[in-house]
């Protein structure tokens, strides 16, 4: 097994807003640029940037915690499936994610820890400074 990605980030927004920017379609969509369906409820299927990322929900805490079986479009179909864990919580005036990605595959797993920066976090905090408050 692969190390565990970690990673902590804060924002200036609330852990409410960041918790609904990645679980409402439409937020998720506008602060990535790129298309994503995610449903609301434990078992439902999500896709996210038109389909190179997809899984199921595994567990919800609405507003604090999101739980996923996550793989990428570029995995091998005998990878298994990685699990995502997203906790959202307020950290002074800011809120902060904290990141734990587990089972990323060897061969795609410097892409996936970069990959947070740069398509979401760098994302959000643009859309954050836009749109998003």
């Amino acid at each position: 097994m692969t190390k565990t990605i970690q990673q902590s980030v804060k924002f200036n927004a609330s852990p409410e807003t960041l918790y609904e920017m990645y679980m409402d379609s439409r937020k998720h969509s506008a602060s990535t640029g790129a298309p994503a369906k995610l449903g609301r409820k434990a078992g439902t299927s999500f896709t996210a940037f038109g389909g190179m990322l997809e899984g199921r929900t595994l567990t919800l805490v609405p507003g604090e915690m999101v739980v996923q079986a996550w793989r990428s479009g570029v995995w091998r179909k005998t990878d298994a499936d990685s699990i995502l864990i997203l906790t959202f919580r307020k950290d002074g005036s800011a809120g902060r994610v904290d990141l734990a990605h587990v089972n990323v595959p060897e061969h795609d797993h410097q892409g996936v820890t970069k990959g947070w920066e740069k398509y979401y976090w760098k994302s959000w905090r643009a859309y954050l400074r836009t749109a998003g408050k």
